[in-house]
């Protein structure tokens, strides 16, 4: 029999780190949802996931109606009951990267008519114009995961032989030609970025045009947006969403950034760093592009998510201002080929096609979500969602990873849906 971890069901009114204050609050009485239902199932479902070692500790933050109506954190950053879980810590996203870095800085451009998704994306990509099975894809199809690109390459592979690293691509200390950091004492050659995008270039593609998640195309982004920009990726992100929006913590490489917050470390890597992950990007290919990638590699607080999701949520908008337009996020979040039975948007993930009609065991998100909402969810054990019909984001943030990535509950018990679905319960409670 297990025992029991202990656990923090609430720390409230312990302020550690940056708190975005801009942000309303309001209890869920005075959104017209039933508290006290909330609260058990919460806590329940979470001493569930944390008794049964989905993960360690966890964060959960919801808003309705641009309100914040529950910000509760539960357990230790680790089973050894040390560091409890605080309500700003940071947490590594993992692929919510994908809607929180590049696909922001795509619709920006998209809106300024600097891409076109039904362009080929070689008229803006242009080793692609030369590759004869991928110069005709679309970003629209790409964004969608309807393109039919490899799902995932394992570029660890290329720096590492007989489990010893190569010294040809990584070093330990920084030079003028490593100078990006892996991780402690890691530095990257320069130019492998370059070789990463030139593997990617030469990929195959497959002819049956279905969905097929792809995280590849992610990882040549940042190169793109800075192309078209004129500016720097990371920097392009900084001044153009997270500053307007008030993230403070947003970001990558948040070990460089001399945060008061605590960050939540991730898995103890037995193969690659050889030591607890933490601080540092998780996702190995974007650990070799020097953690600034669009795969994966940012990190957050979970206020500062809430600021995007409801970014998202309100179309484009935050703080009376039009970042991007109305029509331009409502495209990205629409539905592209549910003909194909495809339920993503542009880079954002969708409820399953019927999930209204499917058990919570089955289904993906909440069944109660409405189909216009969407989000996205992360290896290390992150999910965003937001539902502009029921005017409801749902933030959850855990290190599910934590020792290993073989810690696999967080999805057995399905525990994120199970959550999600308490806060719909609520509405009509």
């Amino acid at each position: 029999m297990k025992k029991p971890i202990p656990f923090l069901l609430c720390l409230a009114f312990i302020k550690l780190g940056y708190s975005q204050s801009n942000l309303a609050f309001a209890t869920p009485g005075e959104m017209g949802m039933n508290e006290m239902f909330i609260n058990h199932q919460v806590d329940s479902i979470m001493t569930l996931g944390i008794h049964e070692q989905a993960f360690p500790g966890a964060q959960i933050l919801v808003a309705k109606d641009n309100k914040v109506i529950f910000h509760k954190a539960y357990g230790y950053h680790t089973y050894d009951s040390v560091q409890p879980v605080a309500l700003y810590d940071i947490y590594d996203l993992a692929s919510v990267t994908k809607i929180t870095g590049p696909l922001p800085a795509l619709m920006k451009l998209v809106d300024e008519k600097k891409l076109d998704l039904d362009a080929p994306f070689s008229t803006y990509w242009k080793p692609w114009a030369k590759r004869k099975d991928k110069k005709d894809l679309t970003l629209r199809e790409i964004l969608s995961h309807q393109a039919g690109l490899v799902p995932y390459i394992v570029f660890l592979s290329k720096v590492m032989k007989n489990g010893k690293i190569k010294k040809r691509f990584i070093r330990p200390t920084q030079s003028k030609k490593f100078q990006r950091r892996v991780y402690q004492g890691l530095f990257i050659k320069n130019s492998f970025p370059k070789k990463i995008h030139r593997i990617i270039n030469q990929s195959e593609v497959s002819q049956d045009k279905k969905y097929k998640y792809s995280g590849l195309a992610f990882l040549v982004f940042p190169e793109l947006i800075s192309q078209l920009t004129g500016m720097d990726y990371e920097t392009y992100l900084s001044k153009t969403f997270y500053e307007p929006l008030d993230c403070k913590t947003l970001g990558f490489n948040p070990m460089n950034k001399n945060f008061p917050n605590k960050i939540v470390p991730a898995e103890q890597d037995t193969l690659f760093r050889k030591t607890l992950v933490q601080g540092w990007v998780h996702d190995e290919n974007a650990s070799l592009m020097g953690g600034v990638s669009g795969n994966a590699g940012l990190f957050a607080s979970a206020e500062d998510m809430a600021k995007i999701m409801l970014f998202y949520q309100n179309y484009g908008s935050a703080d009376n201002k039009q970042i991007v337009s109305k029509e331009t996020v409502q495209e990205f979040i629409n539905i592209q080929y549910p003909e194909n039975e495809n339920r993503r948007g542009l880079g954002f993930d969708k409820p399953l096609i019927g999930n209204d009609t499917l058990p919570l065991k089955d289904a993906y998100p909440a069944p109660l979500a409405s189909m216009s909402s969407f989000g996205h969810s992360g290896f290390t054990g992150t999910f965003v969602w937001a539902d502009p019909e029921n005017q409801l984001v749902f933030i959850f943030l855990s290190n599910r990873v934590y020792p290993s990535r073989e810690h696999r509950k967080l999805y057995d018990l399905n525990i994120r849906t199970a959550l999600h679905q308490v806060f719909y319960k609520a509405l009509n409670n």
